[in-house]
């Protein structure tokens, strides 16, 4: 069985017996894994804290072909972002991050740029700037893009066909972006897409100007990326109540 190195996030962590722990990682190299970590419980476990949560760490597995658990066998911390467990809001922010990477991700199909992103993402959040419901508004579209889920923008997903500013613009997550008026279904989840909303969302995608967005968009924003999250996720997620906009 071959031994490989890799960059990963932990994303999640539950305790396996008395001294072993089975880790989620996302990792550049390979996506999306779970692993054992033997004696990742004991007192001085080889692993110190590099296993807890939120942690960016440079490992070693054993690859356990057929779907099985992988071996970790190394784990050496390189960011705590110990600066997210200052506020409850931070660490918040942080969780979500891990919440959607664990849930919406498929095992062993990576996306290096997703990767950088969620650390980039991180490592804002840490700082608090730009203000954090923006930055997890952009890890979400960078997200759903990387996952072939990204919202229509450019023309209605319902037809098609041009899209024109004007009372009748909606976005819907369940028919998968903005609909014109003639294409108000389904109507699950529909709410109205005033033009300088539309203008926010595309502000989003873009690398060059997705801080720019308005602060009085984000609140309209949240409820619009939390139906199309809810939408793909196929329930809310669960850190998301716990989401705050601190300007």
């Amino acid at each position: 069985m071959p031994t490989v190195s890799a960059t990963g996030l932990i994303i999640r962590g539950t305790d396996w017996s008395e001294t072993s722990r089975i880790v989620t990682l996302w990792t550049r190299e390979f996506g999306k894994v779970r692993a054992l970590a033997k004696g990742g419980r004991r007192p001085r476990s080889p692993f110190e804290s590099a296993l807890d949560l939120l942690t960016l760490c440079s490992i070693v597995l054993i690859r356990k072909p057929g779907g099985g658990l992988d071996l970790l066998t190394e784990a050496r911390a390189v960011e705590r972002f110990v600066g997210l467990r200052q506020s409850l809001t931070g660490l918040y922010a942080g969780v979500y991050v891990a919440e959607l990477l664990g849930d919406l991700t498929q095992d062993d199909d990576p996306h290096a740029t997703l990767f950088e992103e969620a650390v980039a993402t991180l490592t804002d959040l840490t700082a608090g700037t730009p203000p954090r419901m923006l930055r997890l508004l952009r890890f979400e579209m960078v997200l759903l893009r990387e996952l072939g889920y990204a919202p229509q923008l450019e023309a209605c997903a319902g037809c098609r066909g041009e899209l024109v500013p004007g009372p009748g613009l909606g976005f819907s997550p369940a028919a998968g972006g903005v609909v014109c008026g003639r294409c108000r279904v389904p109507p699950r989840g529909w709410r109205r897409l005033t033009p300088e909303l539309w203008l926010a969302l595309r502000q989003l995608v873009d690398e060059a100007s997705w801080k720019q967005v308005a602060a009085a968009a984000r609140r309209e924003l949240r409820g619009l990326m939390d139906g199309v999250v809810t939408e793909h996720l196929g329930h809310r997620p669960r850190s998301a109540a716990y989401l705050r906009d601190e300007g």
